[in-house]
């Protein structure tokens, strides 16, 4: 069970780490994350340098895909080779984004019908794409998610092992990493919102 969490050029270190570095406490049951670029060298949006673990082609072969944020979202989805190489299929992998991920997600066609999650300043360009835009942090239909918000990471995360290894998993790793003395709370939290967003169409 591999993850994909493709990581472009500009990216938000908070929507690829987070994400990451949560599915990865779940390697000894099986399911890794991996940081997918495009090139073999992204430059996050603060200017840390950071070296892919996989290529972008890596994407068609993972179960799970999540596309990260950054600054330079926009420039992606004008990019029609980079698009290109974004394989996806979401009759067979899950598949998420992280706040301006949607916009990649809404330009693949994956948003067709179905409302997202994003931030603040992504908002306007999504909905510029004819998507409907929540004022959530976190919606999932079927095997397609969005998040909103650079912690909502935690989210996505949380619906990805949820997904894949089960929901008391999920409450193992969540609870894990929360503040001290917040533990229940966190965890509480982080599964209330995959609950509320899976079920908000219902």
């Amino acid at each position: 069970m591999q993850v994909a969490v493709v990581t472009f050029d500009g990216f938000n270190e908070l929507d690829s780490f987070i994400a990451s570095a949560l599915i990865n406490r779940c390697r000894k049951d099986g399911l890794e994350a991996f940081i997918t670029t495009p090139t073999p060298v992204v430059t996050s949006m603060n200017g840390v340098e950071v070296t892919g673990q996989r290529p972008m082609e890596f994407v068609s072969e993972a179960g799970v895909v999540l596309i990260g944020s950054g600054v330079k979202a926009r420039d992606v989805v004008a990019d029609d080779r980079l698009i290109s190489r974004l394989a996806l299929d979401p009759s067979r992998q899950l598949i998420g984004a992280q706040c301006s991920g949607a916009l990649v997600l809404a330009r693949l066609g994956l948003l067709d019908g179905m409302p997202a999650c994003t931030d603040m300043k992504s908002r306007p360009f999504v909905e510029a794409r004819g998507v409907s835009v929540l004022d959530a942090p976190f919606h999932a239909e079927g095997n397609i998610a969005t998040a909103g918000g650079c912690l909502a990471s935690q989210y996505l995360a949380t619906w990805v092992i949820s997904r894949m290894l089960g929901e008391d998993a999920a409450r193992d790793v969540i609870g894990y990493v929360a503040p001290v003395g917040e533990n229940r709370e966190t965890v509480e939290r982080a599964m209330r919102a995959v609950h509320t967003g899976e079920a908000a169409l219902r």
